[in-house]
């Protein structure tokens, strides 16, 4: 299956932004594989015993982007971007929903070998990092952009910069320092 050619994903996605509801119809079949691909690399990070699969966290973004009243996306690397975005936003609302007291949050699961016990939840540790990159953004958000185009889009840095309007070289410093400065805020956490 061959990817259809960028120019026509811009083209629908330049209507959609202009409110053509049909636009919206014509985009998903356009996007459906890269945003399954999308999805398929962000599950691989989740923890051990996610239910998710990557279709439906793929209609699960797709009808968050489309569900906006004014979608104001300017390129298909735009697009992309806010659709790894909404994939996130989806995951670590689900394991928010996973750790919370009601669904037996502090509680850790046991294997039925009692000799083995599984790790502390991943789960945890995906809200943390959410958190940490709250604090990126706020502090430096063009370096949180850039994390987020990198790990959870999966964009190549020669792809960023020009997405966010960057050169190169400073691209590969914010990511650099995005990489520093999470690390170190998860190692904070953790003591």
């Amino acid at each position: 299956m061959s990817l259809p050619p960028s120019g026509l994903i811009t083209q629908v996605l330049e209507a959609a932004a202009a409110g053509e509801l049909k636009a919206t119809e014509e985009l998903l079949p356009l996007v459906y594989a890269e945003l399954k691909r999308l999805a398929a690399s962000q599950l691989v990070r989740t923890p051990p015993g996610n239910t998710l699969q990557p279709t439906a966290l793929v209609h699960e973004a797709y009808l968050k982007l489309v569900g906006t009243q004014s979608p104001s996306w300017e390129c298909r690397g735009h697009f992309f971007a806010a659709a790894a975005e909404a994939m996130r936003q989806i995951l670590v609302d689900q394991a928010r929903r996973k750790t919370s007291r009601k669904r037996g949050g502090g509680r850790r699961r046991v294997d039925l070998d009692p000799d083995q016990f599984i790790k502390e939840m991943p789960d945890e540790s995906l809200i943390l990092l959410h958190e940490a990159l709250e604090a990126l953004e706020k502090s430096e958000p063009r370096v949180a952009q850039v994390v987020k185009l990198r790990f959870f889009a999966g964009l190549t840095m020669p792809e960023i910069a020009p997405a966010l309007g960057i050169s190169l070289p400073t691209a590969e410093r914010d990511w650099r320092f995005g990489r520093t400065f999470l690390s170190a805020k998860l190692e904070e956490n953790e003591d």
